[in-house]
């Protein structure tokens, strides 16, 4: 059985699929983060409030997501622990 994913393991899983996607539309936000749109809409609402994650409305009124700067550094960090979590065997 598939273990419960973690609260950081969720933040890591929504800034990897904004970044890889550079801009993406919050119905296939939703999907790519395999969440209820509550806990989604709740994940969303902290990530934007700490600057992780920014939503952009083009001309077209599209909403549209992107990573700040900050979300990127925060990827790089969260890959830095878990390289010594895994070179630990942990």
């Amino acid at each position: 059985m598939a273990r419960k994913r973690e609260r950081l393991d969720v933040i890591r899983d929504i800034l990897k699929a904004v970044r890889e996607n550079r801009k993406i539309k919050p119905t296939r936000l939703l999907y790519a983060s395999n969440l209820s749109p509550q806990m989604f809409k709740e994940y969303i609402n902290e990530l934007t409030s700490k600057g992780f994650i920014k939503l952009d409305i083009d001309k077209k009124d599209k909403k549209m997501f992107c990573i700040t700067p900050r979300g990127n550094e925060f990827l790089e960090e969260y890959k830095v622990i878990e390289n010594f979590i895994e070179n630990f065997g942990l």
